[in-house]
């Protein structure tokens, strides 16, 4: 059977199709269109009209991939930034009457749950003492993992897109930004602190997202052109390219090839936040992974 799994982020909309085959899987389809969900509301619990406007193309242009590849099943999930909103039904609503697809929001902790399960599908075997951290638009996904099973994990109201609504940034960014944005983060991620205080933590497995962007920049290729089932990235490529990108203008970031325009705003507070974590929990290795929520459904159905 053909399985698509639309999931409907804070920042983007991601299908995924794939083909079953009793316990295995063959990749038909990845792909995204640019949603921005968060844009003007997400601070407020609000979808705006527009955003209202975006999910409803980005799902019929994804539905138009789906027909043309075809479908027996189809999934479309959505997360933070429909989650938290007062309006969500309305919004999920309006986008069964005009798509008939049928919306289904998610929890933080079932979202962290998914990416694990994606993970999983991607390593088979996932390295020992590992962190897994996935950064989105509305909320970021911390798991620690014990081997193919996880000991803790849990999701935070912390995304990119809230950062760039609350914190409005200089162009380059200034030192002072610089310093409110990353309290900001240690202070939201007291809880991720405290639970890995007196954990060793050797592999931040970074899913998808501001990841496969530093993946794209490392590798200096055009976003989509390479898929990456893991990929593993020097921590002092990390280091040169994070001090590159977070003291870079707008007008560069626009230039560089290996960069999306739907990251330009926020791969700077993307970055800042995974240096943050690299310094707190004394990290020295970093692997990416295309694999996450959609993957993680994938998984599902596979053992199923």
């Amino acid at each position: 059977m053909k399985l698509a799994v639309i999931d409907l982020g804070t920042n983007t909309c991601n299908l995924l199709i794939a083909e079953l085959v009793k316990n295995d899987y063959r990749l038909l389809y990845q792909g995204k269109v640019g949603v921005k969900l968060g844009k003007g509301g997400i601070n407020k619990k609000q979808l705006t009209p527009e955003a209202f406007e975006r999910a409803i193309s980005s799902l019929k242009t994804h539905q138009q991939t789906i027909a043309r590849i075809g479908a027996d099943k189809v999934i479309t999930i959505a997360t933070s930034a429909v989650r938290d909103a007062d309006n969500k039904y309305e919004f999920a609503k309006a986008l069964r009457d005009a798509t008939d697809l049928e919306l289904t929001i998610i929890s933080g902790e079932e979202e962290a749950r998914l990416i694990f399960n994606g993970v999983v599908l991607a390593f088979g075997d996932i390295p020992k003492n590992s962190l897994i951290m996935d950064i989105g638009g509305g909320s970021n996904e911390f798991i620690q993992t014990n081997g193919n099973s996880f000991n803790w994990k849990d999701s935070f109201p912390l995304g990119m897109a809230r950062v760039v609504e609350q914190f409005p940034l200089s162009d380059p960014i200034n030192p002072e930004e610089i310093k409110a944005i990353e309290s900001w983060f240690d202070v939201g991620l007291n809880n991720l602190w405290n639970q890995l205080n007196g954990s060793e933590v050797s592999n931040l497995i970074g899913c998808s997202g501001a990841f496969d962007t530093l993946a794209d920049l490392v590798d200096n290729t055009a976003p989509g052109t390479k898929q990456r089932i893991t990929q593993s990235i020097n921590k002092d490529d990390f280091a040169r390219i994070s001090q590159q990108i977070i003291h870079s203008t707008k007008a560069e970031r626009e230039k560089m090839t290996a960069m999306e325009p739907l990251r330009v705003e926020m791969i700077v507070p993307a970055f800042i936040l995974i240096r943050l974590v690299l310094e707190k929990l004394k990290i020295s290795k970093i692997t990416q992974t295309d694999f996450a929520l959609r993957e993680g459904i994938l998984r599902e159905w596979i053992n199923d």
